[in-house]
């Protein structure tokens, strides 16, 4: 039997090849635990009631953006609109929260990519959180399409592809079968060709060496660790349902499956729980 306690974060993934499924471990205060060993088993997740912001450590009653307190969500430059809509950098607009955390996280390389995660979408990260990215949005698929200079360059970039593909992940969708393998290439010229007009026009405005279409990439394929999917997503919210029983059926994103209901292990950062499987 397995048993450990201790403040959520993201589960860490590591990702060996398309021909192994992902291998996922629960990240607590006292380390990892791997999770694929207890698929198929039956396990319990007790949130404790205790919430800690994962910046400063104090206690809180509610968590904003996925495991900070209010006074964290409202001072840190990682909570700002911009983390979520690069587009609108606070960086590139002089106003931004902590410029030394904005020239250290937004003013690098960054990839614009497609994955398939409950159908062709885009996005956005730096190239050293490629395949971890896709593995977050639960992607069967990934592809970086074009490297950029800067963070806010990207969301440029990925706001002009939006117009032609999502830039959403419909999780429910995702949680319920893996998407179909399917040409990737084929898609990445044609963003190639619906967006030739933006990226002259980004290029015009930012120099001809900050955008480079990747032509060549290979793409990632992925396999989760699942046994079966619900026929219907029910997602739980600890705060009204703090003990959980069943089975482990699987893995996926940062979804827990157990039994018929998902749990969403990130937005629950900070969340004290207790773990068990037997």
């Amino acid at each position: 039997m397995t048993a450990v306690h201790g403040h959520l974060r993201k589960m860490a993934a590591h990702h060996a090849g398309a021909a192994t499924p992902v291998e996922y471990a629960l990240s607590l205060d006292s380390g990892d635990t791997s999770l694929n060993p207890v698929l198929g088993q039956a396990v319990r997740l007790k949130f404790t009631g205790r919430i800690t912001c994962q910046h400063c450590g104090t206690a809180t009653s509610k968590s904003f953006a996925q495991g900070y307190c209010y006074a964290c969500f409202k001072r840190l430059a990682e909570c700002d609109l911009c983390v979520v809509s690069p587009d609108r950098c606070h960086f590139a607009a002089g106003t931004c929260r902590d410029p030394a955390w904005g020239e250290r996280v937004c003013m690098d390389t960054h990839i614009v990519y497609l994955a398939n995660s409950s159908g062709i979408k885009v996005g956005i990260t730096k190239p050293l959180n490629t395949p971890t990215r896709w593995i977050d949005q639960g992607a069967v698929q990934g592809l970086p399409i074009a490297r950029v200079a800067t963070r806010h360059q990207a969301g440029l970039l990925e706001v002009a592809l939006s117009r032609h593909f999502t830039d959403k992940t419909q999780w429910q969708r995702m949680l319920m079968a893996d998407d179909p393998i399917v040409n990737m290439g084929r898609f990445r010229d044609q963003a190639a060709a619906t967006v030739s007009a933006d990226l002259e026009l980004l290029t015009a405005r930012f120099g001809p060496s900050s955008i480079e279409w990747l032509v060549a990439a290979e793409e990632t394929v992925v396999r989760y660790p699942v046994r079966s999917y619900p026929t219907r997503v029910k997602s739980l919210d600890p705060r009204k349902q703090p003990n959980i029983k069943g089975r482990l059926m699987g893995i996926k994103g940062q979804y827990l499956i157990v039994d018929d209901i998902v749990i969403n292990v990130r937005k629950y950062s900070g969340y004290r729980i207790k773990f068990s499987s037997q």
